[in-house]
């Protein structure tokens, strides 16, 4: 490892090569889809993304004959101390040419998370729990949809050639939506229909913080027992809804009240991933008008569900599926009929999260992407 050099990102011009290396990882890879790069940046910047009001991160670039080569960052986040263990620090946003690289780079950052006082290192975590976590080691050979993340089939052997072993595992499932429900499930959406108790309702977009608001209260507390959570802070969530915004359609995105009072939601999004593979990530000169364009009407084949949740009181009764089978149905609706969709996918979803894995495995629906996150103990 003498000819490779790691060095801390401190300059504009080393954030940019940062971003940027991950063109160089991925120029021969069909299944890659180009993140917008000004999204990258915002991510990584301190000024911008309020995850550094609670956590700290140092980024890394990996050198050989003065050619990048690779990258990582190791972050600690004051709100994992607390809510998942102490002393467990995180790294992510890993990309490497060659093993030999990613072996310096880990180990670099773990050196890192042992000056910030970490006992246990979980990766790859980018940065945080809510942005993209784990390696993905299934479901290479199709494109990850938008705010899931795409790796290359080495980097499995790398990371636990370090020493990390399977802390979770997490599911993204695929289902053709242009098939109807299964009979049982339509009966139980039918009686739902008929509880004058229960209300499904699209949220209202020119009333968009207030809306953010309950569905983000609803996450946190249909959220709060599953393993890895963090709470989203109120500058988290402020920031989380105005990137969400130009992406939400208000029949796509609905709340679920019973006796007047939320108790569910689901959030579903076009695959945007879709309407910028061929933005190679720039927004400018002509991306921009491109993607503002393409967002007006919306014609993509696949959607996302990337967070749903119930209310913890409703959990594991009968009422939490037909909430959720209700939202899901009415959505499914919008996306056919509306929108021309032809598959959604639901996830991410924890190994052992049976709640919401009974929801996903819908007749049809099948596991087209897993992820791992690694962890290991820090001597």
């Amino acid at each position: 490892m003498n000819d490779i050099k790691i060095r801390t990102v401190a300059t504009k011009q080393d954030r940019k090569a940062f971003v940027d290396f991950a063109w160089a990882v991925y120029k021969d890879d069909p299944a890659w889809v180009p993140p917008l790069k000004d999204e990258v940046h915002g991510l990584l910047d301190p000024k911008k993304n309020p995850w550094f009001g609670h956590g700290r991160a140092a980024l890394f670039l990996a050198e050989r004959e003065g050619r990048v080569v690779g990258r990582i960052s190791a972050q600690v986040d004051d709100l994992v101390q607390t809510h998942m263990e102490a002393g467990l620090g995180q790294w992510g946003m890993f990309e490497a040419l060659d093993g030999e690289t990613a072996a310096a780079l880990i180990a670099h950052a773990e050196s890192w998370l042992r000056t910030e006082g970490m006992t246990k290192a979980l990766g790859p975590i980018s940065i945080s729990i809510w942005d993209e976590p784990g390696l993905l080691i299934d479901g290479f050979d199709q494109p990850p949809m938008v705010m899931m993340a795409h790796h290359l089939p080495t980097y499995r052997a790398w990371i636990e050639g370090a020493g990390y072993t399977k802390a979770k595992d997490l599911y993204t499932y695929q289902l053709d939506i242009r098939i109807d429900m299964v009979p049982v499930i339509d009966r139980l959406i039918k009686a739902g229909e008929k509880n004058p108790r229960i209300r499904i309702r699209e949220v209202d977009k020119s009333n968009f913080d207030k809306e953010a608001a309950i569905i983000m209260a609803l996450l946190n507390d249909a959220w709060s027992d599953n393993w890895g959570y963090v709470p989203l802070t109120e500058a988290e969530i402020a920031y989380a809804g105005k990137k969400l915004k130009p992406i939400i359609y208000e029949d796509l995105v609905r709340i679920a009240e019973v006796d007047g009072d939320p108790a569910a939601f689901m959030i579903t999004i076009p695959d945007v991933n879709e309407m910028i593979r061929d933005l190679n990530g720039d927004l400018f000169p002509f991306g921009w008008a491109k993607l503002l364009w393409r967002l007006r009407k919306p014609r993509t084949t696949r959607v996302r569900v990337p967070l749903m949740g119930v209310a913890k009181k409703y959990q594991g009764g009968r009422l939490a599926g037909q909430l959720a089978f209700m939202l899901i149905e009415y959505i499914r609706r919008a996306c056919v009929t509306k929108y021309g969709v032809h598959y959604g996918e639901f996830g991410w979803v924890l190994e052992d999260n049976q709640g919401m894995m009974s929801i996903a495995q819908l007749p049809g629906a099948e596991i087209n992407h897993t992820y791992r996150i690694y962890q290991k103990t820090l001597g």
